[in-house]
Parts: structure tokens; sequence; C-alpha cells
């Protein structure tokens, strides 16, 4: 009888070694495979803010030919992950970010324009200003839309088409701001308020021209 224990807690301590062992492996194993994981993402990782860092510079550098680098810059470096390091996308953010800040600041003047106490001038700047920037906004839309058409034969064609199209739409925001500056409105603060909203969208809009004046550089310059 006491061999027989023996011989059962014998093999019920190799079977708890074993069992063990096995553990032991499973854990080692998994362990491995963690550690490798967290290596492959690290890495992962680097590249990848690699890649967003080489994109951030590319589009400080581009900026530095805008007219206006710090907002250039402030306005476009949270898109790098899409605009990588290509000169297109980094014109079709540029617009996408002007024709976005020419609605809000339409809007926001349309709100402005029912206000008390306004003259008729004012009345009047303000009625005028709301439309040449929706003018601005239509001009913005079409070339946005042309961005999407950059192929083939016609792409000289359609940058030429964008490019008018953005110094129409510049030109149209900045005759919102000129009809504030007419003697005839007394009230300085309303020529402030709408000049500070619009001031914004036009330095935007021409930086947007300026990249997109790039992109047509390096289209023409490639192979």
């Amino acid at each position: 009888m006491v061999h027989h224990k023996q011989k059962i807690l014998n093999r019920m301590a190799s079977k708890m070694i074993t069992n063990g062992m096995l553990t032991c492996c499973v854990l080692s194993g998994l362990l491995l495979f963690v550690l490798n994981s967290n290596t492959c993402n690290a890495a992962r990782l680097t590249q990848s803010e690699m890649s967003t860092s080489t994109s951030v510079e590319f589009i400080r550098n581009s900026c530095t030919k805008t007219d206006y680098p710090t907002l250039c810059f402030s306005s476009l470096s949270a898109y790098a992950p899409a605009i990588q390091t290509s000169p297109k996308q980094l014109a079709e953010a540029a617009l996408s970010v002007s024709l976005d800040n020419t609605r809000s600041t339409s809007t926001v003047i349309k709100s402005m324009s029912k206000g008390q106490g306004m003259s008729s001038r004012e009345k009047e700047a303000m009625s005028d200003c709301m439309e040449t920037l929706q003018d601005s906004v239509e001009e913005l839309k079409q070339s946005l839309q042309a961005m999407g058409e950059l192929k083939g034969k016609d792409v000289k064609l359609h940058i030429n088409d964008i490019q008018t199209w953005v110094s129409s739409a510049l030109t149209d925001e900045n005759t919102c701001m000129n009809g504030f500056t007419n003697n005839d409105i007394k009230d300085e603060g309303v020529e402030n308020k709408v000049r500070s909203q619009v001031v914004k969208v036009a330095q935007l809009t021409s930086n947007a021209l300026a990249l997109i004046n790039g992109m047509a550089g390096a289209q023409s310059s490639a192979p």
C-alpha cells in the first residue's frame, strides 16, 4: 500500500513538473511574442513618426515661399500625414482650408449684418461683402473640384483654370475689405470687425495661390 501511494505521489509530482514546464514554456512563448510585437510596433511607430516629421518639414519649407508663412504652416501642419511630400496634396489642403474659412466668415458677416444701429451705407457695404465672399466660395469650390481632375494631357489647362479661379477669389475678398474704407462709414468698430474676419481669409487664399503656383512649377519640371 505504501509503495502504491508512493507511485501515485511520484506520478503526480511528475505531472506537476511536466505541467509546470509546459506552463513556463507557454508563458515564455507569450512573453517573447509580446516583446516582439512591441518591438515591431515601436519600429512602425518610429517609421510613422519619421514620415510625419519629413512631411512637416516639407510643409514648413513650402510655406516659406508664401506671403504669410507663419499662417501657412499653422493652418496646414495638422494635415501632414495626408500631405506627405506631395505639392498637389499640399495645394489641395490649402484650398480646403481657405474654402472652409471663407464659408464660416461669410456666415459670421451675415450674422453681423443683422445687427442694430448700422447706417444705410454700412448695411450696403455688408451686403456687398457677403456677395463677394459668396462669389469667392464658388470660385474656391470650382478650384478644389478641378484639383481632382489633374491628370492626362489637360493637366496644364486645369492648373491654369485653378490659378484663375483662386486669383478671382482673392480679388473678391479684397473687394469686400475695400468696401469698408469709404469715408461714409463712421463706425470704425464695424470696419474693424469685418476686416479682422476677412483679412485672415484673404491671407489663406493668397497662400493657397502661392502653393498652387509651386505645384504648377513642380508639374512643369516633371519628366
